[in-house]
Order: structure tokens, then sequence, then C-alpha cells
């Protein structure tokens, strides 16, 4: 497992225990309890900082914005209810199919 993972995989555990916690002791418990929308807004403005370090070239800043992108992430799938398990299940689902012929699959199953 590479360490990328393993940080993920303990990064989204510390979310999960944080459902139980006061919104007052915690930023994840607080961003679960504001519900999926609060969280999908940090997510989202997360994004855009991530493009912006992407585009000035910033190397520190894109790691450091890229690790606030990946915990709002998890934030916004633990308040949906999905696991990373079920991501990785669509993800390999996906292997060994180039990106174009899985948006032309995804175009017809959408039809």
């Amino acid at each position: 497992m590479s360490r990328f993972s393993e940080t993920l995989d303990r990064l989204a555990a510390t979310i999960e225990d944080r459902k139980g916690a006061s919104p007052e002791s915690s930023y994840t418990a607080k961003l679960l309890a504001d519900g999926v929308e609060r969280a999908a807004k940090k997510l989202g403005e997360e994004a855009v900082e991530v493009v912006i370090s992407a585009v000035q070239k910033d190397k520190d800043g894109l790691a450091a914005e890229s690790a606030d992108l990946m915990y709002h992430f998890l934030v916004v799938l633990a308040a949906s209810g999905v696991t990373l398990d079920e991501v990785a299940s669509w993800l390999e689902s996906r292997e060994g199919r180039s990106g174009l012929e899985e948006k032309a699959w995804r175009k017809r199953s959408e039809t």
C-alpha cells in the first residue's frame, strides 16, 4: 500500500470518528453537522484553489491545496454516506478502458 493510500485511509477513519464529536470542538464535526451542501461548497472552493496553484506552477501551494481538497472530498463522501470502497469500485470498473471509451460509454448509458 502506498503512503498516500494509507494516509487517505487514516484520514477517512478520523472523519468517520468525528461524526459523533461536538461541532464546537471539531471542524470536521462542524462541517458534517452543517450538511452536505456546506461540505460540497468547501470542496468546490478548494478545487478552485488547486487549479490556481497549478496554473501558477506553485508546486508547494499545489501540494498544500491538494491536501485540503482531499480532506474536503472525504468529508463530502462521509456526509453523503459514500465509502472509499464504493469510489474504488467505480475506478476499478473503468480500468483497462481509455478515457475516450469511458466517456462514450457514459453518454450511451445516459440516453
